[in-house]
């Protein structure tokens, strides 16, 4: 015939046990939504750098587009001050002209 003696601590053990185990389902269920909260957050991100992709094409293009212009305004005044303002040494000076004076 066996000797069988009840473990003592059986019972304490075994409630720690349980405690653990619980206090792991919980930390894990924790983890798995801290998990999609940084999952959600990633997609988020990656559609906020794509935007920001076409924002900066966008601006790319644009800042093209308007340094063009700019070239091409600073062509049309040097031309419009060449024709309206030539240089003193080519220009004929006009005769001072009073008011109600005439020509003779």
């Amino acid at each position: 015939m066996l000797n069988w003696r009840r473990d003592p601590d059986y019972e304490r053990r075994k409630m720690q046990h349980d405690v653990r185990m619980k206090q792991l389902k919980s930390e894990t269920e924790q983890i798995r939504k801290e998990t999609e909260q940084i999952r959600k957050e990633a997609e988020q991100i990656e559609k906020d750098t794509e935007q920001i992709r076409k924002e900066t094409g966008q601006l790319k293009r644009e800042n093209a587009r308007l340094r063009s212009l700019n070239a091409r305004t600073k062509v049309l005044l040097s031309s419009i001050d060449q024709h309206c303002f030539p240089d003193a040494s080519n220009s004929i000076p006009l005769p001072p002209t009073e008011p109600d004076s005439s020509f003779s």
